[in-house]
């Protein structure tokens, strides 16, 4: 069953949907911090449904500035809001009947993961901490830039100026628009192709999903790091879900990082032949992570 709701958060309100499993289910729930650019009926509903499904509540959410929440400038990717919004769910969630504010977790997915990490070290009310393919999004970041992050910063600093001048903000794309854009940019990797494929076809699109980010949401990724004080602060019970194929998305590489530093890893799980976008939506890959995470949250919460 699933619930459509809004969760206030200040000035505005986020869009969210509430899985629920039956009514004999035990009171223990999980947030869902998506992927950037996603909105919640993509990759978040895959898992929120399969966890209900086994007897966990799931709430999954629209981020601020995105999907159809509120929030101005639109298409902001805030890391630091983003983990605000979690903050914002668990507020709503320890509030419904039948959830136990004391067996709540979070369970995070590719930027969603190093946005859910970083929220949990300091947010204890959050019980144990699931990942998929978690990603960094400050070391990504930082890894795009050619001629090094502190060159982009002064380039993006002169760009915001300008903006301001034109009294205009710039959107980007986030991966190509369609797979024969990507062909003539000569892209051929396979990650980039397989999230061309998720998110701009039929497989995986949504009309609330633009594939478009702020350009001033730049500066505040690339000075992010979500696992900044993980090895002091993280101390809740944590599974790191991880695909096997690594690419360039350096989600493997940023996974094993977070399950060395953290102070109470429970359970690794690297599934062989997964790409990571895989890991969004193909049943093969998605349906035994989800046992592994129904379990674990199962023991944890």
């Amino acid at each position: 069953m699933i619930e459509h709701l809004t969760i206030p958060r200040g000035s505005f309100e986020l869009a969210a949907d509430l899985h629920r499993p039956d009514d004999d289910a035990p009171p223990r729930a999980v947030v869902l911090s998506t992927p950037g650019s996603s909105v919640k009926e993509q990759i978040g509903a895959n898992y929120a449904s399969r966890l209900a499904a086994r007897g966990i509540t799931a709430l999954v959410f629209d981020p601020g500035h995105q999907g159809r929440s509120g929030g101005e400038p639109r298409d902001l990717e805030d890391p630091y809001r983003r983990g605000e919004d979690i903050s914002y769910a668990i507020d709503a969630l320890a509030a419904m009947p039948g959830v136990d504010p004391e067996r709540i977790g979070v369970l995070g997915i590719c930027a969603g993961g190093g946005y859910a990490v970083h929220t949990a070290r300091t947010d204890h009310r959050i019980k144990a901490v699931g990942t998929v393919v978690p990603g960094n999004m400050g070391t990504s970041f930082r890894s795009f830039q050619p001629d090094g992050p502190a060159r982009a910063l002064e380039e993006m600093a002169a760009a915001r100026t300008e903006e301001n001048r034109a009294g205009r903000m710039t959107r980007v794309p986030w991966i190509p628009d369609t797979l024969e854009e990507a062909e003539a940019a000569g892209i051929t990797d396979i990650d980039t192709l397989q999230a061309v494929t998720f998110y701009r076809t039929e497989r995986g699109r949504s009309e609330h999903s633009p594939n478009r980010r702020l350009a001033r949401s730049d500066s505040l990724l690339l000075g992010y790091d979500a696992f900044h004080l993980v090895d002091q602060l993280l101390t809740q019970p944590l599974q790191v879900v991880l695909a096997g194929r690594r690419g360039n998305t350096g989600s493997y590489e940023a996974g094993m990082r977070l399950w060395e530093l953290a102070p109470n890893p429970v359970d690794l799980m690297v599934i062989d032949g997964a790409g990571h976008y895989e890991m969004y939506d193909e049943p093969r890959y998605v349906d035994p992570a989800v046992e592994r995470l129904a379990a674990f949250f199962s023991t944890h919460l």
